[in-house]
């Protein structure tokens, strides 16, 4: 993998230098990034300098839930102990501990699901860049997608992706993004295909050309509104 992501190693020499901490949220690249899908700081070798490492399973494990991890047990007590969300909080429901260890497992045992997909996210992004669209800067298999527009028209576009296309894909607005520009999320699988690859950059190819001509600027008031003759 390639980008601009090297700045975590960069910052982890500085603590050489300066007194902080480095907390990772690592959502997106736990189980894809580094050796095994170990996580980002494993992707830059520098795992023993990271302090704080957070991580939610809604990406790779696709269900709720998450941990952080850290080699200081009094900074581990010290969250327990202030986090307001966690105070009163209950630990997951066993059935979820148990899907989570059983995706750990899988993750271990089969690394071609992986490569497949970066394989399948690298095409993609390429391709959707080839087609003129900004992807920003990814550096997970998690691909953003950016257009001009407000949440008025982002709306319509996930709602004609999803009633008209069969995509779905969630949206990103002020103020995550500035405003003005909205932000759509594709989220490849390694159970997706090339032909699912392909049929996604045709559809976003439309679908920047109906923004372009302003299909999606006014109210919809049903959501087969622009049901496609």
């Amino acid at each position: 993998m390639e980008g601009d992501l090297g700045a975590l190693d960069k910052i982890v020499a500085l603590k050489k230098e300066f007194n902080f901490r480095i907390l990772i949220d690592d959502a997106h690249g736990m189980g894809v990034m580094g050796p095994e899908g170990r996580g980002t700081h494993t992707h830059f070798n520098c795992a023993d300098d990271i302090d704080l490492y957070f991580c939610a399973f809604a990406k790779t494990m696709a269900i709720i839930g998450g941990f952080i991890g850290c080699n200081d047990e009094d900074i581990i007590t010290y969250l327990r102990f202030n986090m307001r969300s966690q105070i009163y909080a209950k630990s997951l429901p066993m059935p979820i501990v148990w899907g989570v260890k059983r995706r750990l497992e899988i993750i271990n045992q089969h690394p071609e699901y992986r490569e497949k997909l970066w394989e399948l996210s690298t095409y993609l992004q390429k391709s959707l860049q080839a087609e003129g669209l900004n992807t920003g800067v990814t550096e997970s298999p998690i691909t953003p997608v950016f257009f001009p527009g407000d949440v008025n028209q982002g709306t319509n576009v996930v709602v004609d992706l999803r009633e008209n296309y069969g995509i779905f894909c969630s949206i990103v607005v002020y103020p995550v993004v500035p405003k003005g520009q909205i932000m759509l999320r594709i989220i490849p699988t390694a159970v997706h295909t090339m032909e699912h690859a392909n049929r996604t950059i045709e559809v976003f190819r439309e679908v920047k050309k109906r923004l372009d001509q302003g299909v999606y600027n006014k109210p919809m008031p049903d959501m087969h509104i622009i049901k496609h003759k």
